[in-house]
């Protein structure tokens, strides 16, 4: 199984300090980002990591290389300068990924172990969603979980936020094609006709999406 993190956002909330760096590329505790990602996924046992590139794309390929200083091969998928929103990224790297595969949001950190998805057989579902608790900055949520499903539906007493990391079967993005496109949509699509399937993570996770969140996390220790 491969893993792509997602590292081709322009990070317009992260201004001024992504003016010259990406946001993946940002410190915590003296590391970027991306390596704890990284790091973890090649405890998860997966070696093959696709990365997406927009917003100065080659100080990432500059910094990570090939990936043999972490023990895994690092693949990367170039957007161009704009970028292709999340679903277009993943779509544009189809051809480099196996035929499930998880994807991380490359502006969070946590402790999430992503070895639990390797075990998770999807088909007839096409994607499984990680769902934390609600934030401070989104305390209304984006999704329900409902036996197991993950669902849309407006009404839904409880809510929760979507983390960021998933499990996608190819499936998933039959029948579309590499341009710019949000993926919230899709998501949503596919929860009406009971494709997704979710569980609730509780445990260490950040949405890193603010310079004031950045400074609080590295008042923390990890």
């Amino acid at each position: 199984m491969r893993a792509m993190i997602l590292a081709a956002g322009r990070g317009k909330r992260m201004m001024p300090l992504t003016a010259d760096t990406a946001k993946p590329m940002l410190k915590v505790n003296g590391k970027p980002l991306i390596e704890y990602h990284i790091e973890r996924l090649k405890a998860a046992g997966i070696s093959e990591i696709v990365i997406n590139l927009a917003w100065c794309g080659e100080s990432i390929r500059n910094t990570l290389g090939d990936g043999s200083q972490f023990g895994v091969s690092l693949i990367y998928s170039d957007e161009g300068g704009e970028g292709l929103e999340t679903a277009g990224g993943i779509i544009n790297a189809l051809d480099l990924l196996s035929e499930t595969f998880i994807v991380i949001n490359g502006d969070i950190f946590t402790d999430y172990d992503a070895a639990s998805l390797t075990k998770i057989a999807l088909l007839p579902q096409q994607a499984h969603l990680v769902l934390v608790e609600n934030p401070a900055h989104n305390p209304n949520g984006d999704f329900s979980l409902v036996q197991g499903f993950a669902s849309s539906d407006s009404d839904a007493e409880i809510k929760h936020t979507f983390a960021g990391i998933a499990l996608y079967h190819k499936s998933f993005f039959a029948n579309t094609k590499a341009d710019f496109l949000p993926l919230a949509p899709m998501l949503r699509e596919k929860m009406a006709e009971k494709l997704v399937t979710a569980e609730l993570y509780i445990g260490n996770w950040q949405d890193i999406g603010t310079p004031e969140r950045l400074a609080e996390i590295n008042q923390q220790e990890y």
